[in-house]
C-alpha cells in the first residue's frame, strides 16, 4: 500500500514584533510607509551637477536581458587564467576565512561558521584542539542554512607580544533587544592563554559592541586591521530580510542611507586609544564591572533597531572618521538624531566579504552580495556612499519591484554626496551570489600579481559549483593614487575592472565543484581558497576544505563532489540547477532542474505518480512570467529539497499547497481576509505556506471556514491567477516572493487534476 503522509508543514513563522530596545535618542521615523525611492523623472539618471561614479555607463557594467542578469566578462588577451590547488587541510564543516598573524609561527587559522578556529600548523597538520571554540555562545544556527555564526576574526597588528584576537560572532538574543528578533552579533576582544599559545582564553572576552538583529542574513560579518594605520575595520549588513525594508529598517530610506543607524556600514574604531576622536554618540546607558561585563539601563519606549557601544571606554574613534567634529544634516527621514562616529563608509546591503590589499595602495575591498539582480565588488574610501538601496550594483533599484532594475534614480545620495559604482558588477548568470577575495601578492604564481581574486559561491543552493574570478585593473590604474577619501574620488580612478574567470588546471571547466566559501592569505601573501560540499552549517558534516593557490602545474586532486546534472528538455533547451541565493535572490541555472537526478529516497517505483517528481517537471513547463521572471516555481521545489519536507512527500498524493503573500491577501475581499489576519497587521505574522494531503478544489480554496479548519485557522487564500495543468497537477502562480534563504512567500496551489 502506498505511504500517504499527512504533512502540516509550517516551515516558517515570522514573528515580526517590535519590542523594547535600548537605543537612546530621540526618533525621526514617521508613520510613512516603505516607499520606493525611484523618482518619477524618465531619465535613468538624474544627475544635477554631481559627479556621476555609478559606473553605470561602463561597458563592464552587468545587463539586464530577457528577465535575466548577465555579466559582461572582458578576459585579457595577454593574460591566461589558470591555477592550481593544492589540499592543505580539511575536515572542516564550514569554513569562512583563513587568516594568519604575523608572529613568524607560519601557522594558518581557519574559521568555521559554527563556533571554531582550528590552526593547521606549517606542516598541513590540523591541531587536535581549538583555538577558539564559541560553540556554546552562538545562537541556534539552521544547519541547512543560515548566515549567522562565527563569521571572522582578526589579530591585532601587534599580537606576537600583546596576544589580542577579535572575532565577530552571532550570540542569541540579548534580554535588552527588541522581541522576535533574530540574534545580537558581538564585536569582542579576546586574549590568547599566556600558558598556551595555541589556544584563546575565552574568559579573557570583552564585548566592543552588542549589535541587536531583527533577521538572519545580512550580517556583514567581517573584521580587518588596516595594514596603514593599525584601525579595526568591522563590515555590517543592513539588518536582513530584503530590499532594506521590514522591521527594524527605516521606512522610505532603509538603514543603509540613514546615517544615525549603524546598519549598513563600515565601521572604523581605534582599539589601541580609548580617547582618540572626539567625543563619541552615546546610544546605550551602560557599566562596566571589574571583570568586563556589561549591564544596560533600558530607556522608556527606546526607538529600535538597537546597539549597544563602548566608544571611550574600550575603544577609541579614529580623529578622521568621516562624521567626527562635522556632523551632517540630520534629516526628517532618519531615525534618529545623531550619527554614529564610528561610521567610515555607508550605503551596503551585505557587505559579507572585506579585505584590504597587503600591497600595493592597501586599498579596501568589498564584496557584497547584492538583491535579485546584481552582485558587486568595491573598493571602499572614507565617507563613500555606496548606493544601497538607490541602486543595486550600478543600476537603479526599486525595492517595490526588484524583478527588474529601476526605471529611474538619482546618482547622488540623501545629502546630494556622489554615489560610488561597483569596479566589478556580476549577474546570476554566473552564481548565486558574489564571494569577495584578496589582491594576489603573493610570488607563487606568475602573472597573478596585482589582480583581485574573487568568486561567487555556487550556481545552485543544493550542488557545489563555485567559480574563481580574475579582475585586472584597468590600464592607467595607479595602485597608490586613489584619494584619501571618497570626496577628492574622480570617475577615472573608480573605472571597472577586466574580470574573466579562472580555470582550474586538473577539472575539466572552470568551476571548483564545490561551495566556495572565502579567500584568505598568509603571512607570505600566498593566497588560498575554502571550499564545503553543503550549503549550510551543518556540524554533522566535514566537507570544508582548505586549498592553496599554486602554479597550474603543481596540482593536487581536485575536491571530489558531484557534478550538477544538465539535461536536454522536449524543447531543445539546457535545464541546469536553478535554487535560491544566499541572501535571498533568484538565479537562472541553480537548483533541482526538470530531468535532474532526484536523491534515492524521493524515488518510487512509479516515478510518474511520484509527487515530487511532478514538482521537478512543472518547473520548466509553467510560464513564468510572475515574479521573480526566472525560475520562481523552482525555488519553492528547492526549497523542499533542502528542508526534508519533501522526503515526506512519498506517495502519489494528491497533495495540495498553498500559500499568501501580503499581495495574495491585499486581493482578497477585507471580509474574507479581516477573519484570516485576526488582528495581525499583516501575512507576515502567520504561517507562510502549508502543505496537506487531499484534493481541494479552487472553490474550497477560497472558503475561509474550510481553510480554517484545515489550518486550525491560521492560513487562508484565495487562488487569483489562471490555472495550468502539468501531468497530474494543476498549478495557479500568480506571485511569488523569496527572501532570507527560504520562501517569504507564494501564493499557490497544486491540485491533482481528479480534484
Amino acid at each position: 500500500m502506498t505511504k500517504v503522509t499527512l504533512v502540516i508543514a509550517s516551515l516558517l513563522v515570522l514573528a515580526l514584533i517590535a519590542g523594547a530596545g535600548a537605543q537612546v535618542g530621540v526618533s525621526n521615523t514617521s508613520g510613512t510607509n516603505e516607499s520606493s525611492n525611484q523618482t518619477t523623472g524618465s531619465m535613468q539618471n538624474v544627475t544635477g551637477n554631481a559627479t556621476d561614479l555609478t559606473n553605470a555607463a561602463s561597458t563592464f557594467a552587468a545587463t539586464f536581458e530577457n528577465n535575466a542578469s548577465r555579466t559582461n566578462l572582458a578576459p585579457i588577451p595577454s593574460f591566461t587564467a589558470d591555477i592550481g590547488l593544492e589540499l592543505v587541510a580539511q575536515n572542516f564543516t564550514s569554513p569562512m576565512m583563513v587568516t594568519s598573524p604575523d608572529d613568524g609561527t607560519g601557522r594558518l587559522f581557519v574559521v568555521d561558521q559554527i563556533g571554531v578556529v582550528w590552526i593547521v600548523d606549517p606542516n598541513g597538520t590540523t591541531l587536535s584542539e581549538p583555538y577558539l571554540d564559541l560553540r556554546g555562545n552562538l545562537a541556534d544556527l539552521s544547519p541547512t542554512y543560515d548566515e549567522r555564526g562565527l563569521l571572522s576574526i582578526a589579530f591585532h597588528p601587534d599580537y606576537r607580544t600583546n596576544g589580542k584576537v577579535y572575532a565577530f560572532y552571532s550570540a542569541p538574543l540579548r534580554p535588552e533587544a527588541p522581541e522576535g528578533w533574530s540574534c545580537t552579533n558581538h564585536i569582542s576582544e579576546f586574549q590568547v592563554d599566556p600558558e598556551n599559545p595555541n589556544a584563546v582564553n575565552v574568559s579573557s572576552e570583552k564585548v566592543l559592541m552588542y549589535i541587536d538583529k531583527p533577521y538572519q542574513n545580512h550580517n556583514g560579518g567581517q573584521l580587518a586591521f588596516g595594514p596603514a594605520d593599525g584601525y579595526l575595520y568591522i563590515s555590517l549588513g543592513d539588518g536582513g530580510k530584503a530590499n532594506d525594508v521590514g522591521n527594524g529598517h527605516t521606512p522610505g530610506i532603509g538603514n543603509a542611507q540613514d546615517l544615525t543607524k549603524i546598519y549598513g556600514k563600515i565601521l572604523r574604531i581605534d582599539v589601541d586609544t580609548v580617547t582618540a576622536g572626539g567625543m563619541p554618540q552615546q546610544n546605550a546607558t551602560a557599566t562596566m564591572t571589574a571583570t568586563g561585563n556589561m549591564s544596560v539601563n533600558r530607556t522608556e519606549n527606546p526607538p529600535e533597531p538597537t546597539w549597544t557601544t563602548f566608544a571611550g571606554s574600550l575603544y577609541g574613534i579614529p580623529p578622521d572618521n568621516p562624521f567626527v567634529g562635522t556632523q551632517p544634516k540630520i534629516l526628517d527621514t532618519y531615525a534618529y538624531t545623531s550619527v554614529p562616529p564610528e561610521i567610515y563608509a555607508y550605503g551596503f546591503r551585505n557587505p559579507a566579504y572585506m579585505a584590504f590589499d597587503s600591497g600595493g595602495s592597501n586599498a579596501l575591498f568589498i564584496g557584497e552580495a547584492g538583491q535579485n539582480l546584481f552582485e558587486e565588488v568595491d573598493i571602499a574610501l572614507n565617507g563613500g556612499n555606496y548606493g544601497w538601496h538607490i541602486r543595486e550594483g550600478t543600476h537603479c533599484f526599486d525595492p517595490n519591484a526588484t524583478t527588474a532594475p529601476g526605471k529611474s534614480c538619482t546618482i547622488t545620495g540623501l545629502q546630494g554626496e556622489p554615489l560610488i559604482g561597483p569596479i566589478f558588477e556580476g549577474g546570476h548568470d554566473l552564481g548565486l551570489v558574489v564571494v569577495g577575495g584578496n589582491v594576489y601578492r603573493g610570488t607563487t604564481v606568475t602573472g597573478l600579481d596585482g589582480r583581485y581574486l574573487f568568486g561567487y559561491w555556487s550556481d545552485s543552493r543544493t550542488v557545489g559549483n563555485g567559480t574563481i574570478l580574475a579582475a585586472t585593473p584597468p590600464t592607467g590604474w595607479a595602485e597608490g593614487a586613489l584619494p584619501e577619501t571618497a570626496a577628492s574620488l574622480t570617475p577615472e580612478e573608480n573605472a571597472m575592472w577586466d574580470v574573466q574567470t579562472v580555470n582550474i588546471i586538473a577539472r575539466n571547466n572552470e568551476t571548483l565543484g564545490a561551495f566556495l566559501r572565502g579567500f584568505g592569505e598568509d603571512t607570505n601573501r600566498d593566497m588560498y581558497v575554502l571550499t564545503n560540499d553543503v550549503g549550510g552549517p551543518d556540524p554533522s558534516t566535514s566537507t570544508g576544505k582548505l586549498w592553496k593557490i599554486v602554479p597550474p602545474t603543481a596540482v593536487t586532486p581536485a575536491p571530489a563532489t558531484a557534478t550538477p546534472t544538465v539535461t536536454q528538455t522536449a524543447a531543445g533547451n539546457q535545464t541546469q540547477n536553478m535554487t535560491e541565493n544566499q541572501t535571498g535572490t533568484m538565479a537562472a541555472g541553480g537548483g533541482m532542474g526538470a530531468g535532474a537526478t532526484l536523491p534515492s529516497f524521493l524515488s518510487s517505483p512509479d516515478p510518474a505518480g511520484n509527487i515530487m517528481e511532478v514538482l521537478l517537471s512543472t518547473e520548466t513547463s509553467i510560464p513564468l512570467e510572475e515574479s521573480p521572471a526566472f525560475g520562481n516555481f523552482t525555488l519553492f521545489t528547492g526549497l523542499l529539497q533542502s528542508t526534508g519536507v519533501a522526503a515526506t512527500l512519498e506517495g502519489p498524493g494528491p497533495y495540495t499547497v498553498f500559500a499568501p503573500t501580503d499581495a495574495a491577501f491585499a486581493r482578497m475581499d477585507p471580509d474574507l481576509r479581516e477573519p484570516i489576519l485576526n488582528g495581525s497587521a499583516n501575512s507576515t505574522e502567520v504561517v507562510l505556506y502549508h502543505i496537506v494531503n487531499g484534493s481541494y478544489t479552487l472553490a474550497d480554496l477560497s472558503n475561509v471556514p474550510t481553510l480554517q479548519t484545515l489550518q486550525g485557522g491560521n492560513l487562508t487564500v484565495n487562488a487569483t491567477g489562471a490555472v495550468v495543468m502539468v501531468n497530474n497537477a494543476t498549478v495557479a502562480i500568480p506571485d511569488l516572493m523569496a527572501d532570507n534563504g527560504v520562501i517569504q512567500g507564494i501564493d499557490t496551489v497544486l491540485i491533482p487534476p481528479e480534484a
